[in-house]
């Protein structure tokens, strides 16, 4: 068996999430379906960086499979990318994946990113990839608060009551905020995330934003360690995962 490294974008939109779940369609299933065209007709096992929730979009997911033979990667990337239609899931690029190799416990940063359409009208043509806020944000002040949060911490007070980590301890490297014309976006990077911590981060800093809350509240909240005294955690939709990088480089094609 032969052994690919998988970049892939998706909307994610349509899906119940990255992983299989018991009913409604995850972005694994159609991938492992679609790579079942190249094994056999038995669909293979796929895993991923980072297991996105519903409605959250990839630009920079990476995945590995094993596949009988020693098809080039380039045909893999194809042939997959094919099969994977009317789906809005492709392949970006593809790659051997070296011995012991893996996506997610190889990983040494992954990257988010948070869009936020900041204005009265409502989207049209980004709805469902943005969050909408109709009150005026302070974007500055929203950064501001945001580098309260950098650093090794205790994120009890940004994960989700549903996280299974078994502690939330983790090493927050960049959390910025800015504003580009009608959209304010939040990129962040880390090792790793809790569940819903990225989401829980935006729901936070946006009453900061509407001059809710100081811009030393979300450090104070951090502090306590209380989930039940943060902000809402923030719809899914703006949500984006765009990348992970590795120590060893990859021969993408």
């Amino acid at each position: 068996m032969t052994a690919y490294a998988l970049l892939l974008e998706y909307d994610g939109g349509p899906f119940v999430g990255w992983q299989r779940q018991a009913s409604g369609l995850s972005v694994q299933q159609v991938l492992e379906e679609a790579a079942a065209h190249l094994n056999g007709g038995t669909p293979p096992l796929v895993l991923a960086a980072g297991r996105t929730d519903a409605g959250v979009h990839a630009t920079g997911q990476v995945a590995i499979l094993h596949l009988p033979g020693d098809l080039p990667p380039m045909r893999v990337r194809e042939a997959l990318t094919f099969h994977t239609k009317p789906h809005p899931v492709v392949m970006l690029r593809a790659a051997l994946a070296p011995s012991g190799w893996s996506p997610r416990f190889s990983a040494v940063s992954r990257a988010y990113r948070y869009r936020i359409l900041n204005r009265r009208a409502r989207p049209a043509l980004e709805a469902g990839r943005v969050w909408h806020v109709q009150g005026a944000l302070d974007a500055d002040a929203m950064h501001a608060a945001a580098q309260g949060l950098l650093g090794r911490h205790d994120f009890s007070a940004f994960r989700a009551a549903a996280c299974q980590a078994k502690d939330a301890i983790r090493t927050l490297d960049s959390l910025d905020v800015a504003r580009h014309g009608d959209e304010v976006v939040l990129t962040a990077a880390a090792r790793s995330f809790l569940h819903h911590q990225i989401r829980n981060f935006a729901g936070t800093l946006v009453q900061v934003g509407l001059g809710r809350r100081d811009v030393a509240w979300p450090r104070a909240l951090l502090d306590g360690m209380d989930r039940t005294k943060a902000g809402q955690t923030a719809p899914p939709e703006g949500l984006c995962f765009t990348g992970v990088t590795y120590a060893q480089a990859l021969d993408w094609v």
